[in-house]
């Protein structure tokens, strides 16, 4: 009966074998979301430019000065006493509502609020963006010079 049985699977996994290689010997047309090469016409393509969440967010204010709730720790020390203490105390409370809300993290020196002050016109702040924020982006990013 074990001989029957084996001689049996063997048979038909041998079947099944042959029928998947004639199977990819076949021809098949390609139909991908409605799109059939027999019927594609090159008058009607239309290329549009590729655009994205981040590439929207990077022709706003936030592509021109430090978004509080979106900005790497790193495009921090373009100006000098914010990175790392109070970069990192930045990233720690975003997001924030306004510019002005920096001021009001929790424990600053008034050194530290007085860098902030001074550079209050370099920042800005938009809606967190899961882009720029997600992960451990914020705090490394993997880019370094």
């Amino acid at each position: 009966m074990k001989q029957f049985f084996g001689k049996f699977l063997g048979t038909v996994m041998a079947i099944a074998l042959a029928m998947g290689c004639l199977g990819g010997l076949m021809a098949q047309p390609a139909n991908a979301a409605g799109f059939s090469v027999l019927s594609f016409n090159t008058s009607s393509l239309v290329l549009a430019e590729a655009r994205n969440s981040a590439d929207d967010k990077l022709a706003t204010d936030f592509g021109k000065k430090i978004d509080l709730n979106n900005t790497n720790v790193r495009a921090f020390t373009q100006y000098p006493g914010m990175y790392p203490s109070i970069a990192k105390e930045i990233i720690k409370y975003a997001p924030f509502d306004t510019v002005d809300d920096v001021l009001k993290i929790p424990g600053l020196t008034d050194r530290q609020k007085d860098i902030l002050t001074k550079n209050l016109d370099k920042l800005t702040v938009s809606a967190p963006e899961a882009t720029f924020v997600e992960g451990a982006d914020r705090y490394n990013n993997g880019i370094y010079r």
